[in-house]
């Protein structure tokens, strides 16, 4: 298996020379870290580009492995998120958690991936009645959602093909056994890149 740096350095000959991070950085500022042996600043800025560039699930299997090499638990967690997303696709939201008044949750969760609720995406059973779909919950840029807050999320379904139907603007509830915890709307509903 190869080291770290060997994979930073081949996640990077993936990547089209004219990528650019959100922020402005480059696959040459990258090859600039590895050449100072900044190996957490490059994983960080690959992240960062891969995060607008179109990139596989090998590219996020090689940083994921990077990220456990080095002991960067948070990272390795997105980069494996990443992957099965560039795989299985994913479906962002923005979920409103109802507090404990409105039946809701009494806690917060946390927001990196392990929590894997039910969900009502409209589908029924031949019977009519509310049939539910797990999908895992990674909420962007917070570390976990506790109730009465809002924040967008990224929804890694347990069957990606029955979440397909979902457009912009359709609203699903979050479920703990039968109860409605939360509520979101979807923001867009990311294929598979595979």
């Amino acid at each position: 298996m190869d080291d770290a740096s060997t994979l930073i350095r081949r996640a990077v000959d993936l990547l089209p020379e004219g990528a650019v991070a959100e922020n402005g950085q480059t696959v040459e500022d990258v090859r600039g870290d590895i050449e100072l042996q900044e190996w957490e600043l490059a994983l960080d800025v690959l992240i960062e580009i891969a995060d607008v560039q179109p990139v596989s699930g090998t590219f996020w299997e090689m940083l994921a492995e990077a990220a456990r090499q080095m002991a960067l638990d948070h990272n390795h967690r997105w980069c494996l998120w990443r992957s099965w997303e560039a795989e299985h696709g994913t479906v962002r939201a923005t979920l409103t958690l109802l507090g404990a008044d409105e039946g809701g949750r009494r806690n917060a969760f946390d927001g990196d991936g392990r929590l894997r609720p039910p969900w009502d995406i409209g589908d029924r059973s031949a019977e009519g009645r509310q049939d539910l779909n797990i999908a895992r919950v990674w909420v962007e840029f917070a570390p976990e959602l506790a109730p009465g807050e809002t924040a967008d999320v990224r929804l890694a379904p347990l069957r990606p093909e029955r979440w397909r139907h979902l457009k912009p603007g359709d609203v699903i509830t979050m479920h703990e056994a039968r109860s409605a915890v939360g509520i979101a709307e979807v923001i867009e509903v990311l294929l598979p890149r595979v």
